[in-house]
């Protein structure tokens, strides 16, 4: 019989620091060094236009909406460029954030209506989840002390306590409404212990990633 491989779309989460951007590098050598064909990426970004985006999202204040809009737009292109082509071809692709961000850090830590939300996200990729959402939390502190110990903050970076708890709680609330994609790992743990529970997690969806023709 011959084998298929399936094409993945895995996804990274979290607070800003959460500590998921530490992981990612080593998701996708996990992953290429069993011979998987991938692409990463990143949102705001990924493409020439998100980049400049990602610069005013990150740097520049504006009105909450038309935040969750240039994060969309610029979803879009990321989509239609870098995303969508790679699963065509039948590679995997890792991203460092997708739609949940935005549920969590427009609609959760700055309070835009969700019912917003869904209708921007049934827009922009109606037919397009994740198959697998890695969730790294931490608590507040652990976060804030993690983040006032490396480089100069952005815009979200510099929000207040209240702000980072209604977006990790958002996040908390969206793993619980899709606990068939969502994986919470407790970022508090060594960074070997994580990489222990993300090689098994990958393990998994390898050990499901073909078909019989």
């Amino acid at each position: 019989m011959n084998q298929t491989s399936i094409a993945r779309f895995i996804t990274f989460e979290g607070i800003d620091g959460a500590g998921k951007s530490t992981h990612i590098g080593f998701v996708a050598d996990y992953l290429r060094q069993r011979g998987v064909a991938l692409v990463c990426s990143r949102e705001p970004g990924g493409t020439s236009l998100g980049e400049k985006l990602r610069e005013l999202l990150l740097h520049e204040k504006m009105h909450l909406e038309t935040e969750a809009l240039l994060m969309f737009a610029s979803r879009r292109e990321h989509i239609a460029q870098v995303i969508a082509p790679a699963l065509a071809r039948g590679e995997w692709v890792v991203s460092d954030r997708f739609t949940d961000a935005s549920f969590a850090y427009q609609g959760g830590g700055r309070g835009m209506d969700l019912r917003k939300m869904e209708a921007l996200e049934s827009w922009v990729h109606p037919d397009l989840q994740p198959d697998l959402t890695l969730l790294f939390d931490v608590p507040l502190a652990v976060a804030r002390a993690r983040l006032d110990a490396t480089r100069a903050l952005d815009k979200f970076e510099q929000e207040q306590a209240d702000f980072f708890a209604a977006t990790r709680n958002e996040y908390l609330r969206r793993a619980a409404q899709f606990p068939q994609r969502f994986r919470i790992i407790d970022s508090t743990q060594s960074i070997a212990a994580i990489q222990v529970e993300l090689a098994k997690l990958l393990d998994v969806l390898l050990e499901n990633n073909s078909t019989s023709d």
